[in-house]
């Protein structure tokens, strides 16, 4: 197909898609992006930046503050505050009116500011992108801003250079990239051209890719793909992109939808029997205004808050920062942990573990002479060699002089040194390099006992085979040899790396950590299953995972994931706990995968690579290491790479939610049993029980008995398993607890206008004080599943508890309660009232286990379902 104009300028049909362009042959490259080796012209240049827009890789998007403003203010619990701080003043209470708002800006406002930690990860992605670049423009190499590169331009790599654009490599001379930002894999890449055909970016040896680093060596790389259809755009694209609400995000929502559909069945309840028995009156109506007031759990954002800032501190203490407060609900809810290899199982550094002989023994040999050969060879220094003079034995080349080296180029994939040791009359020539190169230059190869034997093609093919084998378990190898050589020889070249005796291989590895098996058996026993998620190959990982002793089940590779739907890879991921040969965007399809099926999902990782997975899921960690991106997308950093770190802020997470818990659990059915309870007496009692202000009064006395329970502890069992939002659990629980207390306040009701015949003034004042007393002494039996005197409180909610208790009664029975509205009830009065808590006090320890459920903690049903 001809792609010319009239005028000889080639110009390209479309952008070249951002899959695996690497694959395809340069001629046919070039030919669909319209392109020539020499470069483009200035002129098709401007005609493309015109046709597929700058080079933009990171494009913030930042929302409006209005925008963010109106999405909180829709919530249903946010919702319910406000109307109930709108009734408040309507009403004349402005403390409450005043309380309710202070609250709920509070809650608003720090809710804004963490919404910020998206925003912020695309701003630190936009750092790691370079800012100009070398281009070939009408034939000469000139500097062009990086936002300026089209599909089809010709750049010029050398080391220390940000690749600017994703593209295949036309020619290279020592080439030696660093994709850990995308891969997350320590190792540098060998950059060369020619045929390729790897499925993954990691594979691909031929390809260049946007956000790396050429760390040395000089490239000549053919754009393919520029802006958001790169890799790194692609990531960008992704920590932008709007993900289901986490399961904290879920559960205050659902809890919001519960009370209003509570406050709509009591209002609307109490109006229609009002209005049935003497009409719709203003008391009447300010009585159901006040029962929605009653309703409304004013403090929950304050105790949530609170709750999760003490959390917060805990697990800081622990050595988990938390950057979003609600992650630590998350964390606790996790049942699957997501994690690379990299950093959290392994070190995340190159060591050296070893050296082995010919026939696959342990050899100090090998080692010497790969110390000799690292401590004497010229040139750039590699990681490897590092790692190899880092485990050397002190003074290990003692004796040796240096006569002359050959360094490593990729051409020959090897380096040469030639030693002298005095008083011996020959010199040594000691060769390290790629196995297979080294192999290929040796005739002999040198027996453990240190004989040397021909290398015919039977021996060769079991060295070859050991090799392979070595590889397959995620070691890292340089061939080792040698050549006695005559003391005249003063220099080398090329030529002299012949005829060799092969002696074996030192081998290197990212170490597993030591500290791994337990901290993902603790996890385990946690109800956390640990799902690993790799860039390295099956044989890599599947050797780590036995050597770390890890329980898991099943392996996919992305090949098999990209070949999936959305529906058959989220039933595939609940049996499969290896995921090898990844890309960032499977990351987050496993990720989205696992939500979807109902699992409260965390992703550890420190690499860009890593960072769109952490942004999909519940609760996204990195560590202190990681890079500005994973570390920006992350709610959670911890500052050691370590699981049982994170297994200690596993279970601060869950005491931080079984505390919001007990909140919810009291206030909904204590508020839902007493609005109950006066909706009843509205039937029965030619008057209200409670005046408005003294229902406004019970509720706010009630919610500062509770500000003590952020600080309160949690049973060993709440700890053992994941705890998520449960609607049914609470409706069950509200059920259950609110009516039990209305049947006593229906029969207090009895003994005061039967039993004693109270006036109006005195009625109300015992009701109260029953009220008060029930509300607030219960707490101490159903903050626990376990008998109340099996699990003590804290003593900060045991002070706030009878501190509001005691000034309740001081309100009630003196005189500062004319103010309200109290008269003086008798002594056998209040006997009365006392006896009658106590027996509810003991209905309410033996009925909290039918509330509660036995089955709490089993299984996944009644959790908040998904959005």
């Amino acid at each position: 197909m001809d792609t010319s104009d009239h005028s000889g300028q080639n110009t390209p049909p479309r952008q070249a898609d951002a899959g695996a362009f690497w694959k395809e042959a340069d001629a046919h490259l070039l030919a669909r992006l319209g392109a020539r080796p020499e470069g483009l012209t200035r002129a098709e240049a401007e005609e493309r930046l015109a046709r597929f827009g700058p080079n933009l890789a990171v494009v913030s998007l930042r929302r409006g503050l209005l925008a963010k403003l109106g999405k909180r203010l829709v919530e249903p619990l946010t919702a319910i505050l406000l109307m109930a701080a709108a009734i408040s003043g309507a009403t004349g209470d402005w403390q409450s009116f005043v309380i309710i708002l202070a609250i709920v800006l509070f809650s608003t406002v720090l809710d804004i500011t963490q919404e910020q930690k998206a925003e912020s990860a695309v701003e630190a992605l936009k750092r790691a992108v370079a800012v100009t670049a070398r281009v070939c423009r009408d034939g000469t190499v000139v500097e062009v801003a990086v936002r300026d590169i089209v599909p089809g331009d010709v750049v010029e790599l050398d080391a220390g250079r940000l690749v600017p654009a994703d593209g295949v490599i036309l020619s290279a001379h020592g080439a030696l990239a660093n994709e850990a930002a995308l891969t997350g894999e320590p190792y540098l890449v060998e950059k060369r051209p020619g045929p390729c055909a790897g499925a993954t970016p990691p594979e691909a040896f031929n390809a260049a890719f946007a956000g790396t680093t050429i760390v040395s060596g000089t490239a000549r790389l053919l754009v393919a793909a520029t802006g958001r259809s790169t890799r790194f755009g692609a990531i960008s694209a992704s920590l932008q992109a709007r993900e289901p609400p986490t399961s904290f995000e879920r559960g205050v929502h659902a809890l919001g939808m519960l009370i209003l559909r509570l406050t709509a069945f009591l209002v609307l309840f109490v109006l229609l029997t009002q209005m049935l028995r003497q009409g719709l009156s203003l008391e009447s109506f300010l009585f159901a205004v006040a029962l929605a007031v009653g309703l409304t759990p004013e403090l929950l954002p304050m105790v949530m808050t609170v709750t999760l800032a003490r959390g917060a501190v805990r697990m800081a203490q622990r050595k988990v920062v938390v950057k979003r407060l609600s992650a630590i609900h998350d964390l606790g809810a996790m049942d699957v942990l997501c994690t690379d290899k990299t950093g959290t199982l392994t070190e995340a550094r190159i060591a050296h573990v070893g050296s082995f002989a010919v026939d696959g023994s342990e050899s100090q040999r090998v080692g010497a002479l790969a110390v000799l050969n690292s401590r004497f060879c010229g040139g750039m220094r590699s990681a490897l060699d590092d790692a190899i003079l880092a485990a050397a034995p002190p003074a290990a080349e003692a004796g040796w002089t240096l006569v002359g080296d050959q360094p490593f180029d990729f051409e020959r994939r090897r380096a040469a040194v030639l030693l002298s040791r005095g008083g011996e009359g020959t010199h040594d020539l000691v060769v390290k390099g790629a196995p297979e190169a080294v192999l290929a230059l040796s005739t002999h190869a040198e027996q453990p006992d240190g004989t040397s034997v021909p290398l015919d093609d039977a021996l060769r093919a079991r060295i070859t085979a050991l090799i392979e084998e070595k590889g397959s378990c995620g070691l890292r190898l340089l061939g080792i040899a040698h050549r006695p050589m005559a003391a005249s020889v003063t220099s080398i070249g090329p030529q002299d790396e012949a005829d060799l005796v092969f002696v074996g291989c030192a081998a290197f590895l990212d170490p597993p950590k030591a500290s791994a098996t337990d901290a993902v058996a603790r996890l385990m026993r946690a109800g956390v299953r640990v799902k690993i998620i790799s860039g390295d190959g099956g044989a890599v990982v599947r050797h780590l995972v036995e050597t770390l002793h890890l329980p898991t089940r099943g392996m996919m590779t992305g090949e098999e994931i990209s070949g999936l739907g959305d529906t058959a890879l989220a039933a595939r991921v609940e049996h499969t706990d290896l995921f090898v040969r990844v890309d960032p965007d499977q990351k987050s399809r496993i990720v989205r995968a696992l939500r979807r099926r109902g699992h409260t999902v965390g992703f550890m990782g420190d690499g860009i690579n890593d960072a769109p997975a952490i942004h999909a899921a519940d609760v996204g960690l990195s560590v202190e290491g990681g890079t500005d991106v994973a570390r920006e997308a992350a709610q959670i950093i911890l500052l050691t790479p370590d699981l049982g770190v994170l297994a200690d802020g596993v279970a601060e997470g869950r005491r931080t939610y079984a505390n919001i818990m007990k909140y919810v659990r009291m206030g909904t059915s204590s508020n839902f049993g007493n609005m109950l309870s006066m909706a009843f007496a509205s039937l029965m009692l030619p008057f209200l029980p409670l005046a408005p202000l003294q229902i406004l009064l019970n509720n706010l006395i009630y919610d500062l008995s509770e500000i003590g329970i952020p600080f309160d502890t949690a049973d060993a069992d709440t700890l053992a398993t994941p705890q998520v939002w449960d609607m049914h659990a609470v409706l069950r629980f509200t059920l259950v607890m609110g009516p039990l207390s209305s049947v006593f306040d229906m029969a207090t009701f009895g003994l005061l206008m039967w039993g004693f015949g109270a006036g109006v003034d005195e009625f109300r004042t015992a009701w109260f004080v029953e009220s008060i007393a029930t509300q607030i002494l219960v707490i101490f039996i159903i903050r626990t599943a376990r008998p109340f005197w099996r699990s003590r409180p804290h003593p900060i909610l045991a002070a706030t508890s009878l501190g509001a208790l005691a000034v309740a009664l001081l309100l009630a029975l003196t005189p500062l309660g004319h103010v309200v509205g109290f008269a003086p009830v008798p002594p056998a009065m209040l006997a009365a009232i006392a006896a009658l808590t106590l027996v509810y006090l003991a209905a309410a320890e033996a009925l909290k286990r039918v509330a509660m459920g036995r089955d709490r903690h089993r299984g996944r049903a009644g959790r908040v379902p998904r959005s």
